[in-house]
């Protein structure tokens, strides 16, 4: 169980006088584990601070991949909320595609009826062996700033299933950990459908689910692009495409952002050095 708690400079926690980032360094540890395949599903996304960290894994190696399954439209869309709310977005995702190029894909969901689907989870699975559930999205709020709480599970069952070691450093993909991944994948692609070719058993190799997810939300995309004919494709995936913003807006948006959207709670000591 990991927490983060802030730190309250004028009445701090007694048990954390400082707060507490065990979240956040229990992510830092798995980043600099993941070679095979990084699967999120997060609220928000959207702090380039903290996306760093994922961005230099992807840079450092060249065989990881990123799903990222994310809300379409944003929680707030007010005149003054809406670039505050997707400037931090913007720039988090333009930095983990310049790390990892065609490696990383982000997705928004829908239902049957074509309805944006609001994603609240806040889940990753790193290379099929570890798994974090829990309260906290992927920001510098949640990391340093507001009261989280996650579980995070290393199984102590092999899955069985190959690939057997898909990071190839000895763990062996987990029983939760796959387990978890390829139930929402299914759930993603369609599994369940008649019309979908998509199994579990598919689903297990990080670059065949990778390539499934691609041609999951190409299809459905294409069905859009077509004006609808003909059966609507298995799967709720659509690709995600960040909206344009001008380099003025963004110049007046990412201040608010800092301070209201996505503030920073560490002691000013760990700020200076990027730590937690």
């Amino acid at each position: 169980m990991l927490r983060t708690y802030p730190n309250r400079m004028l009445r701090g926690y007694p048990f954390a006088p400082d707060g507490e980032r065990s979240i956040a360094r229990s992510y830092l540890k798995a980043l600099r584990r993941a070679r095979s395949l990084i699967y999120l599903e997060d609220q928000y996304l959207w702090s380039p601070n903290v996306v760093g960290f994922f961005a230099r894994a992807l840079y450092e190696n060249p065989g990881l991949r990123l799903i990222a399954v994310i809300p379409t439209v944003p929680e707030q869309d007010g005149r003054l909320t809406l670039p505050m709310n997707l400037v931090g977005r913007v720039t988090a995702l333009e930095r983990l595609r310049r790390a990892g190029g065609d490696r990383v894909a982000v997705y928004g969901l829908e239902n049957a009826d074509g309805t944006p689907v609001y994603v609240h989870a806040k889940v990753c699975v790193i290379d099929d062996v570890w798994a974090s559930v829990g309260s906290d999205n992927i920001n510098l709020r949640s990391w340093t700033h507001d009261s989280e709480l996650n579980c995070v599970v290393l199984d102590d069952r092999a899955d069985p299933r190959p690939p057997h070691d898909p990071g190839g450093l000895g763990d062996r993909a987990r029983g939760f950990a796959r387990d978890l991944r390829l139930e929402l994948s299914l759930e993603h692609v369609g599994g369940g459908d008649p019309n979908s070719p998509s199994s579990a058993d598919d689903l297990c190799d990080p670059a065949q689910a990778f390539d499934t997810f691609a041609a999951s939300a190409a299809a459905l995309d294409a069905w859009y692009e077509s004006g609808r004919h003909g059966r609507r494709p298995p799967g709720r995936l659509r690709a995600y495409r960040p909206p344009d913003m001008s380099r003025m807006t963004r110049g007046l948006a990412m201040p608010p952002y800092r301070l209201l959207v996505d503030p920073d709670g560490r002691p000013a000591r760990l700020r200076r050095r990027n730590a937690y």
